[in-house]
């Protein structure tokens, strides 16, 4: 407790030093920096669809770059100790391999940190529950949410008006004039910017897409199991909430975790919480399965370590609940059929996402 009054006390000093000094940075202050944004193109495969860029934020070299800094940098949080690659690990899919997430404080949340991966692409909304719209909304609630970064944005962008290097670098990205110009909306648009870039498109399953590389006989036995498409083999539905090429289709399910009797029964009413509509109690966006076995533990709680504990579930451990997904079949998987599946969806794996050095933290 001494160590956040004695923080809180040193930010004042610094808030009212940067007071003091605002005379010394006259406006027009950054105007002598070039301002030439060099325009990047996503390299996307044709099996992919393309990604909605908002037209006043489109994707820049320098926009990126600023993002991919304050996406790392715990200058975001109050007491400077955790950034929001905290949470968002790069070698874990981009999740931080915990049921629940910890804020600066020491305090759970109450959902596991969703992995980033393709994120770009979800057009339903961002977090489990779908309550921001675009990446730009997402970006700004994590410095403010009393559990994770716990801080101000008007704290934050003191801080960054006064840094060494991010004035210069908002110049490059946005162009403003002077560092009284730097504001919470840019900062979540550069975020933003760099999390459209973390993309997966070097797995098996997209060489083979491009003519690159062949299904295995057991992968093929998993892709007619996962999709319905053999007449000879078992539904196993899977394909309804986890749709090529994301592997995820950017819905919200019921997927049978919890009993409930009523629309009322859940303990989190996930993206109910946000519509405020009933039938939406107790749903929870369908994650991507890309690199899925980087990303455990599974589930919006974390409630299964394992991917064997996750076909448990689907096959024999789904409860009921008046809006549980129709599709879920509920029927045991036997050992050959978990490990047909598991070999299909294995060709997701794409290991140049988690070692692309373009995502890496830039202070290490």
């Amino acid at each position: 407790m001494k160590i956040k009054i004695a923080t809180f006390i040193l930010f004042s000093v610094f808030l009212l030093l940067f007071a003091c000094q605002k005379d010394d940075n006259p406006k027009g202050d950054l105007a002598h920096i070039p301002y030439y944004p060099e325009s990047y193109v996503l390299d996307l495969p044709k099996h992919f669809p393309q990604m909605y860029i908002p037209a006043d934020n489109p994707l820049t070299k320098q926009g990126i770059e600023l993002g991919r800094h304050l996406f790392y940098d715990p200058i975001l949080s109050a007491d400077s100790t955790m950034s929001c690659g905290s949470c968002h690990i790069q070698a874990l899919n981009f999740t931080d391999g915990k049921a629940f997430s910890t804020g600066i404080d020491g305090i759970e949340g109450r959902r596991s940190s969703m992995s980033l991966i393709n994120i770009g692409f979800a057009q339903s909304g961002m977090f489990w529950d779908g309550r921001a719209k675009t990446l730009e909304e997402q970006a700004l609630l994590p410095v403010e949410d009393p559990v994770e970064l716990h801080n101000t944005w008007e704290h934050v962008i003191a801080k960054l008006k006064v840094h060494p290097t991010y004035p210069a670098m908002f110049r490059e990205a946005f162009g403003i004039e002077d560092r009284q110009m730097i504001t919470k909306e840019l900062a979540a648009k550069a975020i933003a910017q760099f999390q459209r870039t973390l993309i997966s498109k070097d797995s098996k399953y997209d060489r083979i897409q491009q003519g690159k590389d062949f299904f295995t006989d057991i992968e093929l036995i998993g892709q007619g199991l996962y999709f319905d498409d053999d007449p000879d083999l078992p539904d196993m539905e899977c394909g309804h909430c986890h749709n090529t090429p994301m592997m995820t289709s950017d819905d919200f399910f019921n997927n049978g975790l919890d009993f409930s009797s009523t629309f009322y029964d859940f303990k989190d009413y996930g993206r109910g919480e946000a519509t405020g509509i009933p039938i939406d109690n107790g749903k929870f966006k369908a994650t991507s399965l890309r690199n899925i076995k980087y990303s455990a533990p599974y589930m919006h709680d974390g409630r299964f370590a394992t991917l064997d504990e996750v076909f448990d579930h689907y096959g024999g451990g789904v409860k009921n609940a008046p809006n549980r997904d129709r599709n879920l079949q509920n029927e045991p998987i036997t050992p050959f059929y978990r490990k047909a599946l598991l070999a299909f969806i294995e060709t997701f794996e794409d290991t140049t996402f988690l070692n692309n050095p373009a995502y890496k933290n830039p202070f290490e």
